[in-house]
């Protein structure tokens, strides 16, 4: 991650990493403040991977984008039904089921018991503070996996039920794995730069936040393959040269 980059850039202080060695340290804190934190310091730095890393585990990754290994969690398949029987009609009802009895279409795509986490920090920790036990999120295309289900469940004689709903119900501390996670990278960053400066320096100079990037945030992709956050432009930000395009070791579109 940028290595050789900074050879022009003048070696100036870098402001933030203070307050953001207090944000990840406080647990009481929320993880967006700390990443907002590293944000600013990114930005002194001039080090656009670091930036391009935060404000994805902020906003959230697009869907394009391959996830680090840490954002896929394990997560059961669930659905939920509609039975219409003689008098009544029970709503609601949810049950768990296997990935062979998802319709083939959705085992195509890749739709297992496992679930890629791509919302934002902010949005996981709302959804931890809302939740007692469960989290449940639906796979992408999942309206359409729902008409197929049920159309299937017609077509084998059972036309008293009609499937809602398709959901991976995925465990509260998976979810908050997943931020702690994120705020040991953060925590193991902060511990390079202070790693790489001398007694008596008081903020870390571009170099010394580079090195430390490298260290803390080289990420395993889902196949355990190493890949490094890139952002286009990186160089000629730092030092005016012309740039390369984005590289990644075994990063899967």
């Amino acid at each position: 991650m940028g290595q050789g980059r900074l050879d022009a850039v003048t070696t100036s202080d870098v402001r933030g990493l203070e307050q953001l060695e207090r944000a990840v340290l406080d647990d009481t804190a929320s993880l967006a403040a700390a990443l907002r934190q590293c944000l600013m310091l990114a930005g002194y730095a001039h080090h656009e991977e670091l930036r391009a890393w935060a404000l994805k585990e902020l906003e959230g990754y697009p869907a394009a984008d391959e996830l680090p290994s840490y954002r896929k969690v394990p997560a059961a398949l669930e659905v939920e039904l509609t039975l219409y029987l003689p008098g009544q009609i029970i709503e609601g009802r949810t049950r768990r089921i296997s990935v062979v009895q998802l319709p083939q279409s959705a085992r195509e795509r890749g739709i297992r018991e496992s679930a890629p986490i791509r919302q934002g920090v902010r949005e996981l920790e709302a959804l931890i503070a809302l939740n007692d036990r469960l989290i449940r999120l639906s796979p992408p295309g999942s309206a359409e996996y729902v008409l197929e289900m049920t159309r299937e469940q017609q077509q084998g004689g059972n036309e008293s039920t009609e499937i809602t709903a398709l959901n991976w119900a995925i465990a509260k501390p998976s979810i908050e794995g997943v931020l702690d996670h994120i705020r040991t990278r953060l925590t193991q960053f902060v511990a390079e730069v202070r790693a790489t400066m001398p007694a008596g320096q008081q903020n870390p100079d571009p170099n010394q936040i580079d090195s430390a990037a490298q260290q803390a945030l080289n990420i395993s992709g889902g196949d355990n393959s190493i890949f490094n956050i890139s952002a286009p432009h990186a160089k000629a930000e730092r030092g005016g040269a012309v740039p390369r395009a984005p590289t990644s070791t075994n990063q899967r579109p």
